[in-house]
């Protein structure tokens, strides 16, 4: 295995991206997006892609930049949130959406990851998440053109769990605070809620990261196993931080 992950540059971490291509992408919010790596593969040109992710970034930045080029086809995530242009194309039939809870898209992005191809959770049981009829892809004039499928529900000691499966995607996009050039990362406060498990569930994992240093085993958070190209950021890069909703007193 490579020991030195280090790439010169963002065209060069993304060597390997084609059409059609599945993308898990870290970030919470506008919290420790991978945004340095979002705008290189915008401008790689790649169309029909898949992205899981907490949520699909917001009009004009962070994800947001792929959703209003038209180059996402379907999108897993948690929620919509104030992105209006997801919104859009979702409920105009643009664009497949697969919504699940949260804790259960945290728990399938670490699964994939482990190798775990699926797992019993209690959260969906009893709603559409378990029982199906979720509209994943609307028809232009509203109506439901494909609907999510029932998913097994199962009893242990009582009370039911639904199935859900594990994901593995074909490239990981993450962001952390500092990394080393082995792979192994630390991340700062938000931004740790899913970019560990996006970087995980990728089968070439991507990581820009703020400081390349020497780093404590013990304060790895990620270990370099799961990551296979490391980008360093300038200062400005790193300095450059969304804000997903300001608010003055």
């Amino acid at each position: 295995m490579r020991r030195d992950k280090v790439v010169a540059t963002a065209e060069e971490a993304l060597a390997g991206v084609r059409d059609g291509a599945s993308f898990a992408v870290g970030g919470f919010g506008l919290s420790g997006i991978p945004n340095v790596l979002i705008q290189a593969l915008h401008a790689t040109g790649v169309t029909g892609i898949g992205v899981v992710s907490n949520n699909c970034g917001v009009d004009g930045g962070g994800l947001g930049v792929l959703l209003a080029a038209g180059r996402i086809a379907r999108v897993t995530a948690s929620y919509i949130g104030d992105n209006k242009e997801f919104a859009r194309q979702y409920l105009s039939g643009e664009l497949e959406v697969e919504l699940t809870p949260q804790g259960s898209l945290a728990e399938r992005l670490r699964a994939g990851g482990a190798g775990i191809p699926a797992f019993y959770t209690p959260a969906g049981v009893g709603t559409p998440v378990a029982d199906g009829g979720l509209p994943l892809r609307h028809s232009p004039d509203g109506s439901i053109a494909l609907a999510s499928p029932p998913k097994e529900v199962r009893e242990f000691d009582g009370r039911q769990y639904v199935l859900e499966r594990g994901i593995t995607t074909d490239f990981a996009l993450v962001r952390a605070a500092r990394g080393d050039r082995h792979g192994n990362l630390v991340f700062a406060k938000a931004a740790r809620n899913f970019n560990p498990l996006a970087a995980m569930a990728g089968r070439i994992t991507v990581a820009e990261v703020e400081e390349l240093t020497e780093l404590d085993p013990d304060e790895v958070h990620l270990p370099g196993v799961f990551v296979q190209r490391v980008l360093a950021l300038t200062p400005e890069q790193a300095a450059a931080k969304g804000v997903e909703k300001r608010t003055l007193r």
